[in-house]
């Protein structure tokens, strides 16, 4: 079943890579069997996704090889995933997508999650897109139907992937995107000022940002200005403070407040802006 499956796969045109399965004891097929930390969601190929093939002859050497192995798919070149794993997710993603799901392909997963296929945009995988939701893009791969999980449950389908991949729209496009990265193309006379800018650009974004994109909103934001408190173009205390009464105006509690403010600032100081850098690039 799962040979014909990944046949079905190539003939749509998606890469399809062999997957390690879950094992009768709930471990995985690997040799780390019950210790595994990703049970039948692990590639079998030496390079991963990268030996991904849509070639039929390919696929039936593997499957003979290996004729009991889940069945992965490459994303970013038939298609983009929004791999949703909760409930929370699900609101999430209907709530962006303007109070509906998307009509096209979906997958009800053997870990009670759900897969809704999109059109590729082109972008890379982006974890935590929202609270319960990841994006898998170019560089990602899922795990397919029939598949089975180490739940027990297979991987379904609730939508064939015979329908019509949807277009993204701008709003979910704009969250895969993220905010302006300060390194541009254009050179900056005055980072002092542009760094002050930046401040209040992203403060008003994530006092402004829907329920489900909250956190994610504030983290790329924390990173964005660290990156200038990196560079002492920033106070920390200052940025500190007008990003948490930004998104406690937009409904952030406290202490998610302090955590993404601290994880994000932190990350974002480690990779400072650098005003000379900027200045040469064509």
């Amino acid at each position: 079943m799962s040979l014909t499956a990944a046949l079905a796969y190539a003939r749509h045109g998606i890469p399809v890579l062999p997957v390690h399965a879950p094992d009768p004891r709930g471990g995985c097929t690997c040799d780390r069997g019950v210790s595994c930390d990703r049970p039948g969601k692990h590639p079998l190929l030496r390079h991963g996704l990268h030996d991904a093939s849509a070639d039929p002859r390919q696929i039936e050497m593997w499957w003979s090889r290996w004729p009991g192995a889940n069945v992965g798919l490459r994303t970013g070149v038939a298609m983009d995933v929004a791999d949703v794993d909760s409930v929370e997710g699900r609101h999430g993603l209907c709530h962006l997508l303007g109070g509906e799901l998307p009509a096209g392909p979906q997958v009800r997963t053997g870990g009670g999650g759900w897969h809704f296929w999109f059109s590729p945009m082109g972008y890379g995988n982006r974890v935590r897109l929202l609270p319960g939701v990841d994006w898998r893009g170019v560089g990602g791969y899922v795990v397919a139907p029939p598949s089975r999980h180490s739940s027990g449950a297979d991987y379904r389908w609730l939508r064939s992937p015979g329908t019509a991949l949807p277009e993204s729209p701008a709003s979910l496009r704009a969250l895969i995107e993220g905010p302006p990265p300060p390194l541009g193309s254009r050179p900056i006379a005055h980072p002092a000022r542009y760094a002050r800018a930046a401040l209040l650009a992203e403060a008003d974004r994530v006092a402004r940002a829907p329920v489900g994109t909250r956190n994610d909103t504030l983290n790329r934001a924390a990173y964005a200005l660290g990156r200038f408190v990196g560079a002492g173009l920033l106070d920390l205390g200052e940025t500190t403070r007008e990003l948490t009464d930004a998104a406690g105006f937009a409904g952030l509690g406290r202490a998610e407040i302090r955590a993404t403010l601290r994880s994000g600032l932190t990350a974002g100081r480690r990779a400072p802006f650098d005003p000379e850098l900027n200045r040469h690039v064509a």
